[in-house]
């Protein structure tokens, strides 16, 4: 039996795929069923009742409080995302078209250098830098532009977008880099010696292409920033506070891993329908050129 399935082609793609099937399965499928059939519980402190029931997402649907956070995390999410991809694209387009190439693997080493520092110290360096007292409230009265500090860049949901989107610009420079780096630069030449110029050139020809990338980016960014609890919590302040850190403070502050997990349900069931929805209006938009 086990020389006719290693003997056998399929049985030996099985016997490959089985390790990181198995892998996916204890580390992700799991997990998942767990959140989702606990949402359907109820707990009463350290009581859990396992009685099937719909309590929690009648609060989620009644309680203004859980839509509110879930509208902000939408929206702090997309506006981390916009930001992000809109400044990385340049980053990226010019080490794909204006570095030599034997230079290019030290731009993407350097782009990396953020990935060496924990994140948590990452976020409070932004805090030494827009706080009361920090390097730009310092250096704009210093200059004469302000006579006091500013307030608005600290402790809301500004401060949060600067420092996700700052966190998360080297995951959105790469997959559009390696996007532009597959353009066959003879399309472009192709282009000009038709008659269009630069400008032409990158929306009808460029951009396009790079489109993937961009995708990729968009999608690689939106979803992990929407789950983000450690930046609003140190950066948000009180009206700064996203779904994520709501979920938080339900398992481990109130007790409540049932509520908690239909919130986390809800938040996963939004960002899905939104990353699919813009898939398929990529897909239909990138036909629509082809």
């Amino acid at each position: 039996m086990w020389q006719r399935i290693v003997s056998s082609e399929g049985g030996r793609s099985a016997l490959m795929i089985s390790p990181p099937f198995l892998y996916a399965l204890l580390l992700l499928a799991f997990p998942l069923a767990a959140i989702f059939l606990f949402s359907f519980w109820t707990q009463d402190f350290m009581t859990v009742d396992t009685t099937f029931t719909l309590d929690n997402y009648r609060e989620i649907a009644t309680q203004p409080i859980y839509g509110t956070l879930l509208k902000r995390s939408l929206y702090v999410s997309a506006c981390v995302t916009a930001v992000t991809v809109l400044l990385a694209f340049p980053v990226a387009y010019y080490v794909s078209f204006h570095v030599r190439p034997e230079r290019k693997s030290l731009w993407l080493f350097l782009i990396t250098i953020p990935f060496w520092t924990s994140y948590l110290i990452r976020v409070f360096l932004w805090k030494v830098i827009l706080g009361f007292n920090g390097v730009i409230n310092t250096g704009l009265i210093n200059i004469g532009l302000i006579e006091e500090p500013l307030t608005f860049i600290l402790y809301n949901v500004n401060a949060v977008i600067i420092t996700l989107a700052h966190a998360f610009a080297p995951f959105a420079i790469l997959p559009i880099f390696v996007a532009l780096e597959k353009i066959d630069r003879s399309l472009l030449e192709a282009a000009q010696d038709l008659g269009e110029n630069r400008v032409m050139t990158f929306f009808r020809v460029t951009l396009p292409l790079a489109m993937p990338g961009v995708v990729a980016a968009v999608l690689i960014v939106f979803i992990p920033t929407i789950g983000d609890y450690v930046t609003p919590e140190l950066m948000g302040g009180a009206g700064g506070k996203l779904i994520a850190n709501m979920i938080q403070t339900q398992f481990l502050a109130l007790n409540n891993a049932p509520l908690g997990a239909a919130l986390a349900i809800v938040a996963m069931v939004c960002v899905s329908a939104i990353a699919l929805v813009f898939v398929l209006l990529n897909r239909r938009w990138l036909r629509g050129r082809s």
